[in-house]
């Protein structure tokens, strides 16, 4: 069988080194019984590990050609390899309804996206694990205080405990990138209810990090406005970055309360 040729705008770099392949395998461990989702599995380097683990598998890629190779290299696997986007795909539907584990090699230029879905469907996925680009990786298990702790960060702790397993460095890929990899996990906490409105949650987690140089004072104004008397309390003196994922529900918590004091509510 003729190798696939990677796809740069797919932003494929497989994964050439077998040890390698088997640690990440050995990552769903933590939450055994359940059944995996794959994705980007390209020419089943990491997928001939999982497929030991004798639970239910299924690989979601999006490649034609690594389709057709996967097809020919484990034909086990033909009902359960699905050519589809799997940022499109309606995840309920996969393991009719049941809670499933998320791995793979994820293409670095969707891997954001990848988690924020996973966010969407959290009961779905009480686990997930995985090779991403080591920056990103970085921010997400960041905690207050760090330069990298971020938007993914908070919105990803609040529901997930973060694990950055081991660094992967570029040698091992076909083609090599141009940066370190890492390899994490994430397993849902106890968390069930944020105790605050999620949407808006989201809102000033974003809104304030995306100026993340200027205290709070000033970041919250796109939804407070600039005379909001909420921002003379001293808390606002701290910058996003300073603050815990339960500083951000109790700050979501006041400014909801300000909101619809003035008849703005979200």
């Amino acid at each position: 069988m003729r190798p696939v040729k990677p796809k740069k705008f797919l932003g494929q770099h497989f994964l050439k080194d077998q040890r390698v392949a088997q640690d990440i395998a050995d990552t769903v461990d933590a939450c055994p019984d359940l059944p995996i989702l794959e994705v980007g599995p390209g020419m089943g380097v990491l997928t001939q590990f999982l497929l030991k683990k004798e639970r239910p598998v299924k690989v979601v890629e999006v490649d034609y050609e690594s389709v057709a190779y996967l097809r020919n290299a484990y034909p086990q696997l033909e009902e359960n390899i699905i050519e589809d986007d799997f940022l499109k795909m309606h995840l309920q539907r996969l393991f009719d309804g049941q809670p499933f584990v998320l791995t793979g090699n994820y293409p670095y230029n969707i891997s954001s996206q990848i988690f924020f879905k996973m966010l969407e469907n959290k009961e779905l996925i009480p686990c997930c694990t995985g090779m991403i680009q080591k920056e990103v990786a970085e921010r997400i298990a960041a905690k207050p205080g760090n330069k990298t702790y971020g938007i993914l960060s908070v919105l990803i702790q609040a529901w997930y405990n973060v694990e950055y397993l081991f660094t992967v460095h570029e040698h091992v890929f076909n083609p090599p990138p141009k940066v370190k990899s890492a390899v994490i996990r994430m397993t849902r906490n106890s968390t069930a209810e944020l105790g605050c409105n999620e949407q808006l949650f989201k809102q000033v987690v974003k809104t304030t990090f995306n100026q993340r140089r200027k205290t709070l004072r000033n970041s919250i104004k796109p939804i407070l406005g600039k005379e909001s008397p909420l921002t003379e309390d001293p808390l606002f003196n701290r910058r996003p970055e300073q603050l815990s994922v339960q500083e951000f529900i109790d700050l979501t918590n006041r400014v909801e309360l300000e909101l619809n004091k003035n008849g703005k509510q979200q």
